[in-house]
């Protein structure tokens, strides 16, 4: 604790110390004060101006020290000044007063608490931010909670200061009244139960309900004018239209059969969508051909002399479509008609909030729905760099195309997508220089994980070039160049083939969501339950983020389904607390919840445990010993609020740990739980038991120790 707090604490405890020590409580009894009504009103009629300053300092005093007796203080106002001074002198004083109590409890308190406690309070604190003024008012509203209480804990929460200070005027000012009002009456008053009866409790509680009630006929009233240029159906076609077939619009129509709801899916293009044909299936097919040759020429370390391979990069990318038609099933229509699913292909425009137009080959029709999904997904972002589309670039999607190898290939980018690609093409033999603007590679990542994988990359003979930022491309000599800065530096870098891996942005064009106002930029704006600006109209996956991975857009759509087809019965915030991604690197990389850049970011407190994969018997036997498992918890608990884990098989290991987290189960229960051995996944349970010996009780043990002597004699 810093001086300034603690002289700013020395000075409270003194002051309230000496309100109790000295019992000045007695001051503030309702007897005392009436006994004193006649002194009290002669010494207002000398010297008004001089008691209505004394006795607002007194209040404010009061107030900001959270002391006993602002009560009373509001009775004597009304005694002494009426109704209308008295209104005003209490009702700015007790808003300075509460004011300052909020001040100091922020003060003093908010950072220990939001830095102790900020996962469990992130919620409330998100809450708050948004609509805290609204928690305020009602709080104030309603005389049965304690205002001192509210002071106090409004200041550990984000609500900002002057907001706080006008909803407390505004919100107190019904309460100040009825006690002003009643003070008019202090000889008469017996008890302060008397103020009170239960009919005004009522109403004043009812009162503090009006901000809600009021809230949502504002919100109706909004969608009322929004829906009022459209003509609305009398009846509907279908339950729920999803646009897109990829995996947002895949398990939002599933969900939406399996509960017996007449749905229609539209697809423009290829069902499975970009994870399937662009995307996850290739590219995880692509590496695993390329892990094949790694291993291969790694076989001196396995015993084995010499291992050769001969190959033909045209019969690679065979092989990925291949993998492709095999995984297509899952995805085709037939499975999908098979399931309840009405599909539809051809382009989707949203031409009111209940209408959908879907242009095919066959013609035009109109669908009308209670409910629209947009999962029409995202496409590679490509920045507006000079001459790169005078050389030619690829992307995520066009990379498929290729049948002969690059010589060079320039990769810009050094995200997932750019480091699972640029490994994947080293390994076929490449020569790979991959480029990005960021101070290093994996950005998202702990500093170590990116560390450690640039190092596995360059070992790997790809040149790693961060912290570089592409100028100008052009071609000099009949070659592709790349012009790049590296501080004062321009470099130029040759090249057969560019891939583009720098992002990704939402496919919102073309789908109607102009006409219609809906806001978009690399995302479709949507609110905690997915709904856009109208709130009949969603959008889930890639094309609504955060996250744009498979796994995150089929988590979005369950959500988008249940809340399209059963609000306002019943609906449900999406909830990203436990999330896991991964990048298919070698080693690989995942994780979830926390890790120790996020927790930084964020100011929670997070003790780590660290357990290093070159201890682990099979890591040692498959030669693949790169690598860790990193675990957040609670400090002096095993809650586990982050996990990464670096390694082969990682986005595996991982799910032990999802489960983990999104059930509560902490690290001494996976310390408890038999893994087989020897398996790679021991090393979640390896990473329990470090935790476990930093926390050993040792008082404990030394007693233990002691009963072991004396039974040994």
């Amino acid at each position: 604790m810093n001086v300034r707090k603690l002289l700013l604490l020395l000075t409270l405890a003194l002051l309230t110390g000496a309100f109790f020590a000295f019992d000045l409580g007695r001051f503030f009894d309702l007897d005392s004060i009436k006994s004193q009504q006649a002194a009290l009103e002669a010494y207002r009629s000398a010297q008004p101006g001089a008691t209505a300053g004394l006795f607002f300092l007194l209040y404010v005093a009061v107030t900001a020290l959270s002391l006993p007796g602002a009560a009373i203080m509001t009775l004597v106002a009304g005694a002494l000044f009426g109704l209308v001074a008295g209104t005003v002198i209490v009702s700015f004083a007790s808003t300075l007063g509460a004011t300052l109590a909020f001040l100091v409890a922020r003060f003093l308190l908010r950072d220990t608490v939001q830095t102790r406690f900020g996962d469990k309070l992130r919620t409330i604190n998100a809450g708050m931010a948004r609509e805290g003024g609204l928690y305020l008012f009602t709080l104030r509203l309603i005389p049965v909670f304690p205002f001192f209480i509210i002071n106090l804990l409004m200041g550990l929460t984000p609500i900002r200061t002057w907001t706080f200070y006008w909803v407390s005027q505004l919100g107190m000012l019904a309460g100040t009244l009825v006690y002003v009002n009643a003070g008019r009456q202090l000889a008469q008053l017996d008890t302060l139960r008397g103020i009170l009866s239960p009919g005004l409790l009522a109403s004043l509680a009812l009162l503090g309900v009006f901000p809600l009630i009021a809230r949502k006929i504002t919100a109706l009233l909004r969608i009322r004018r929004l829906h009022a240029r459209w003509p609305r159906p009398r009846r509907f076609d279908r339950n729920l239209i999803v646009i897109g077939g990829g995996s947002a619009g895949l398990v939002s129509a599933y969900i939406a059969a399996a509960v017996k709801a007449k749905v229609t899916l539209i697809e423009q293009a290829h069902m499975g969508g970009d994870c399937l044909n662009t995307g996850c299936i290739p590219s995880k097919a692509l590496i695993r051909s390329a892990r094949l040759l790694a291993d291969i020429r790694r076989a001196p370390e396995f015993g084995i002399r010499r291992a050769d391979a001969d190959f033909d990069f045209a019969d690679v990318m065979a092989r990925v479509q291949g993998v492709i038609r095999a995984v297509a099933p899952h995805d085709s229509v037939s499975r999908y008609t098979g399931l309840g699913v009405e599909v539809l292909q051809g382009r989707a425009r949203i031409t009111s909030p209940w209408t959908v137009e879907i242009s095919a080959a066959s013609g035009t029709r109109t669908l009308s729905s209670r409910a629209i999904i947009i999962a029409t997904g995202a496409r590679p972002f490509v920045p507006a760099i000079p001459g790169l589309d005078d050389v030619g670039y690829l992307t995520s999607e066009t990379v498929w195309n290729l049948r002969a190898l690059p010589q060079r290939l320039l990769v810009l980018g050094g995200g997932p997508i750019g480091c699972e690609l640029a490994q994947a093409f080293a390994r076929f033999g490449a020569q790979v220089t991959l480029l990005d603007m960021a101070p290093r590679l994996l950005l998202r990542e702990d500093s170590e994980v990116s560390d450690l994988i640039m190092q596995r990359l360059r070992s790997e003979g790809i040149t790693v070039r961060v912290d570089h930022r592409a100028e100008r491309f052009l071609s000099e000599a009949g070659e592709k160049v790349l012009l790049a800065r590296h501080g004062e530096q321009t470099l130029h870098i040759p090249f057969d083939a560019v891939l583009v891996a720098v992002g990704r942005v939402a496919n919102t064009q073309g789908y109607g969501l102009e006409e219609l106002g809906i806001p978009a930029g690399r995302v479709v704006e949507t609110n905690a339950y997915l709904q856009t600006l109208y709130p009949n109209i969603y959008a889930a996956g890639d094309v609504a983020g955060p996250y744009q991975f498979t796994h995150a857009a089929a988590h979005q759509a369950w959500y988008a389904s249940v809340n399209a087809l059963f609000a306002p019965l019943r609906r449900f915030k999406v909830d990203y607390t436990v999330l896991p991604w991964a990048t298919f690197v070698d080693p690989e990389v995942a994780r979830v919840g926390l890790n120790e850049q996020d927790a930084r970011e964020q100011g929670i407190a997070c003790e780590v445990t660290v357990y290093p994969l070159d201890d682990l018997d099979r890591a040692i036997a498959d030669g693949d010993t790169h690598g860790f498992v990193k675990v957040l918890t609670v400090p002096g608990k095993d809650r586990i609020l982050g996990v990464t884990l670096v390694g082969s098989h990682a986005s595996e290991l991982l799910a032990e740990f999802v489960l983990a987290m999104r059930y509560g189960i902490g690290l001494n229960r996976i310390l408890g739980t038999i893994h087989s051995y020897p398996t790679f996944a021991e090393a979640n349970k390896y990473a329990a038991g470090v935790w476990k010996k930093a926390h050993a009780p040792q008082g404990l043990l030394a007693w233990v120790e002691r009963f072991h002597a004396w039974r040994r004699g």
